[in-house]
This record gives C-alpha cells, sequence and structure tokens, in this order.
C-alpha cells in the first residue's frame, strides 16, 4: 500500500492500482447484497453514487498535485455509502462524499496523508449537519422471498404506522426499553413493530444500508484477517476493548442500560467498523503496542458514547476520538522505545570493547 513517489505534470489521468484495496472491496460485498435484499435495489445505486462522486473529487483535487487517482478512493466511497441510512437523499449522500475526500484525505495531502479516516469525516459531518436525515431515515428490513431484490426503495409503511420515522435497535433500547431479537441482530432482517415501555406502537428499523447483518459483516471481516489485507491486532483489540468496557459497566458497576455482551457485540456498526474502519492501514498506528491501546480505547468509547452520548450509535465518534489520539500514544512509546536503544548502545559498544582487548 506504498504511495509511491513519482509524480508527473499536472492534467495527466493517472490510475494506481492497489490489489490490497480491491480486497477490501471484495470483503465489503457481502454487505452490500445484503443491503439490496434488505432495502432494495435504491441502497446499491446510492453507493455507486457516492463512490462515483469521491473518485470524481479525488481525480479533481489529486491531478493539480500530479498525484493518480487510487483506488482507496473506491474503498472510502462504498464504506460511506453502506455507513449511511438506505432512505438518505441522494444530494446529501453527495455532500458526505465531498466532504469525505476533500476534508478527509486530500486536504492532508492525498493517499498515506490522512490522519482521520475519510470515511467517517464524511459520515460525522452529515450526522451533525443532518441529524434529521442521519437519525430518522431508517426503515424496516424486508425479509422473506425475493426481499428487496423485487423493489427499488425500501419499506415506507407498515401496516398503518410511518416506517420513516421508524427507530433502530439502539435507539430503541435506550429510549424505549424494548430488546431486539438477537437472530434479527445476527442475520440483518430487522422489522416489525414494538410497543415501548411508554404504551407507544412504532416500528423497528434495521439500521444503515451494509451495518445491518452481524453475520455478513464478519464473513467480509474474516476474509480481510486470512488474507492479511486488515491488521488483527487493530480488529481485536476494539473487540475486546468494547467487550471489557461493557462487562465492567454491566457487571461491575451495575449499569443495567449497557446491554448484555452478545448484544453490545452484534448491534449497531461496530463489528464493522472493527473490521473496516479501525484497521484502516493509513490512520491507525503502526506501532504494535500503540495498536492494541488504540483499538481498546475505539472500543471502550463506542461503550460509552452509546450508553451516555446525544447520538445512541457513537462508532464514527470514537474512531475520530481514536485517530485524534492515537498518534499521541504512537509517539510516547516511539520515545521510550529510542531512549531505551540510546541507553543500550553504551553499554552494547562496551561489552563488546571488553571482548575484543
Amino acid at each position: 500500500m506504498s504511495q509511491g513517489t513519482s509524480r508527473e505534470a499536472p492534467g495527466r489521468f493517472r490510475f494506481k492500482e492497489q490489489k490490497i484495496m480491491r480486497r477490501v472491496c471484495l470483503a465489503l460485498t457481502p454487505a452490500l447484497v445484503g443491503g439490496v435484499y434488505f432495502f432494495g435495489w435504491r441502497s446499491a445505486v446510492m453507493c455507486a453514487w457516492v463512490m462515483a462522486w469521491v473518485g470524481a473529487g479525488e481525480w479533481f483535487l489529486a491531478r493539480r498535485r500530479g498525484d493518480p487517482l487510487t483506488e482507496s478512493a473506491l474503498v472510502t466511497g462504498m464504506l460511506l455509502g453502506l455507513s449511511l441510512p438506505p432512505t438518505i437523499p441522494f444530494w446529501m449522500a453527495l455532500v458526505g462524499a465531498l466532504v469525505a475526500v476533500s476534508f478527509g484525505k486530500e486536504f492532508f495531502g492525498g493517499f498515506g496523508r490522512n490522519v482521520f479516516n475519510p470515511a467517517i469525516v464524511g459520515r460525522a459531518f452529515l450526522y451533525v449537519c443532518f441529524p434529521v436525515a442521519m437519525t430518522r431515515g431508517f426503515v424496516p428490513a424486508y425479509w422473506g422471498g425475493g426481499g428487496g431484490f423485487l423493489h427499488w426503495t425500501a419499506q415506507r409503511t407498515v401496516g398503518t404506522l410511518d416506517a420513516v420515522s421508524a427507530a433502530t435497535p439502539m435507539w430503541v433500547l435506550r429510549d424505549y426499553g424494548y430488546s431486539t431479537p438477537f437472530l434479527q441482530l445476527l442475520l440483518g432482517n430487522i422489522h416489525g413493530v414494538f410497543t415501548g415501555a411508554d404504551g407507544t406502537r412504532r416500528v423497528l428499523a434495521a439500521g444503515s444500508v451494509g451495518e445491518v447483518s452481524a453475520l455478513l459483516v464478519t464473513l467480509g471481516g474474516l476474509y480481510l484477517l486470512l488474507t492479511r489485507t486488515a491488521q488483527w491486532r487493530l480488529a481485536l483489540s476494539s473487540l475486546c476493548g468494547a467487550a471489557g468496557f461493557a462487562l465492567l459497566l454491566r457487571h461491575v458497576f451495575g449499569v443495567a442500560m449497557v446491554p448484555p455482551l452478545h448484544w453490545v457485540l452484534c448491534s449497531g456498526a461496530l463489528l464493522y467498523a472493527c473490521f473496516f474502519m479501525v484497521t484502516d492501514p493509513v490512520s491507525a498506528p503502526n506501532d504494535r503496542t500503540t495498536q492494541w491501546i488504540y483499538g481498546a480505547l475505539i472500543g471502550a468509547f463506542v461503550v460509552l458514547f452509546r450508553w451516555k452520548a446525544v447520538f445512541a450509535g457513537g462508532v464514527g465518534f470514537a474512531i475520530l476520538m481514536g485517530n485524534t489520539i492515537g498518534p499521541s500514544v504512537e509517539m510516547v512509546f516511539r520515545g521510550r522505545a529510542k531512549r531505551g536503544r540510546t541507553k543500550a548502545s553504551p553499554a552494547r559498544a562496551a561489552a563488546g570493547g571488553g571482548v575484543g582487548t
């Protein structure tokens, strides 16, 4: 995944092939196919729309520096597109795509120089600027038969209830006290009507396009790990961080608002983030010790934000926090290692001199 050092005159179109990025797109394919099945063909078109605009934005900005368009743009667009609600307007997705590629990547100097995960930057921007569309644009999943393969768009009504204003499992649990069945979280067929603690009947929504099925996301994640495309320490540490902090809060401090472990791991975007976002090789640290700390902090932040933050799904903001803290932690450990080598050098030199004489 080296970014290369050669540059040519601005204006000439060049394309940099990256096999690793192609593997990430392949690993995301099960989630994309699942998104179409759960929400209709509009989801695939939306994902392609975001990928196209991310690619166009990178080409426009990179060519001015004489840099090529890279396949990483496809990964950024695919990650962002799959993390959006299935009913988000196309123009909002376009805004998120341009923010992701410009503020999240190109303004730092292009591929290999960005501090933050570009897809998360785009999603966080949409979350803050368009909170209604990003939190109330979720709908229940199609299930049975051909599912969404027989439909263009997602379900808009369930019986007499408006499905567009439905609540996702994270919001439902925190605000209405209803726990979505675990099998639905695992498969992704999150749908139906529930009665909350306030006695009101509401529609249960499934979440973002590519994040709803823990099984499909895990299949793609395991492919990344088995092909050594993603760093296993980053994925494992983030999962362990979330699991450990959830167990601590629930069973040691008695915080009933924190759900059981299996629910924590399989709900929301946690698995999607741990396999595909936290393992971003550019924004993540390279030092092995720092990788464990970095991933564990992100996992703990996810649980904390789900419990206390305004937005129940705090995965994106947890990763941004990790991106911010990671370089400082890595600098500390690299500094210690350098000082250790410096102190050891005179000792080795003395030992060598004694033997030589």
